[in-house]
């Protein structure tokens, strides 16, 4: 019940002709993915759901108030126009999380269960996106968030054990190459945000599934298992953007839309930003691959659906990537 009425939210407010029925849906979107944060086993879940409460109606008060000078715009002259629309683009960067408003984020998910870390992670993230995309695009403001969110993306990430908070961080690094996608093509926004999605599934299908939680019960999990730890392996350097995998895709078509478009400096400072995310994904597998423990070459039964549709969506994009890239070479 609360998962449709959430997403029907969604769809109200990305589709509205008005900023107000826009708040409206994004109103209806946040009351419902509270209750489905509570979960009783977690006593941390009650506390995810207040601090992402306080957040969000934090951000629609203030979006409600700058809807409402909107609305009077023609009472107001151009530097009017631009604070209102900087207050737009603030808020809803706050409700997706990009930095600098990026604190509550972590914090939110790790006391959270894998559905609702997968819920905010990427459903949540469809309302804020489309609604930036009709404001008037802020170049140096956009610029300074996409770059600022690469760069804590990457380096807050590199000290945590804590699997829900590396993906978060994950997220935040991934906030800034849609946003860079955003500014540039809707289509190539959509593209990035489907394979994000994906690849964030078959993740947290498999932590949910494993009971895993922390980087030790991983090194656990994989040092038992050679094809979990190549599953996983994959995923993981998928969602750092490595060549030839399924997350390398998105990436590479939002760099050639910025190049095109003589973006180069963003592109490089991206590309920079992102190695140190990469760095955060390889050590988590070159601490698992270099434990000795005793293996199975067996697949696990209850994860073998989520293995082979890692495998199969990971090695038939990595194919897909060499054809296409052949008539630039």
């Amino acid at each position: 019940m609360f998962t449709s009425t959430m997403m029907s939210g969604t769809i109200l407010s990305i589709s509205s002709m008005s900023w107000f029925t826009a708040w409206i849906g994004l109103e209806i979107n946040m009351l419902s993915i509270i209750p489905l944060m509570k979960n009783f086993n977690n006593k941390l879940s009650a506390e995810s759901a207040i601090k992402y409460f306080m957040i969000q109606t934090m951000a629609s008060m203030i979006l409600l108030f700058s809807v409402l000078l909107y609305s009077n715009s023609l009472m107001f002259n151009f530097k009017m126009m631009d604070l209102i629309t900087l207050l737009l683009s603030l808020t809803l960067l706050m409700k997706m999380g990009a930095a600098p408003m990026h604190f509550w984020l972590p914090e939110v998910i790790s006391g959270s269960t894998w559905y609702i870390t997968f819920i905010i992670l990427t459903w949540q993230k469809i309302n804020p996106m489309i609604l930036m995309s009709y404001l008037p695009t802020m170049k140096f403001l956009m610029i300074s968030i996409i770059l600022l969110s690469s760069l804590i993306g990457g380096l807050m990430g590199l000290n945590q054990t804590c699997l829900k908070k590396i993906l978060a961080y994950s997220s935040i690094n991934h906030i800034g190459w849609m946003l860079a996608a955003l500014i540039q093509s809707t289509l190539t926004w959509m593209i990035y945000f489907l394979i994000y999605s994906l690849i964030n599934l078959i993740l947290m299908s498999n932590f949910y599934i494993n009971n895993t939680n922390t980087m030790f019960q991983l090194s656990k999990l994989l040092s038992k298992n050679k094809i979990n730890k190549f599953i996983f392996s994959m995923n993981f350097l998928s969602l750092g953007g490595l060549p030839p995998f399924l997350g390398f895709f998105p990436k590479w078509l939002t760099i050639f839309n910025l190049s095109i478009n003589n973006m180069h400096y963003l592109s490089f400072m991206l590309i920079i930003f992102t190695l140190l995310s990469l760095f955060m994904y390889i050590r988590i597998i070159f601490t698992n691959i270099t434990l000795l423990n005793n293996e199975s070459m067996k697949l696990i039964i209850m994860n073998k659906s989520y293995n082979l549709l890692s495998l199969c969506t990971n090695l038939s994009m990595s194919f897909m990537l060499i054809i296409l890239s052949m008539p630039l070479l």
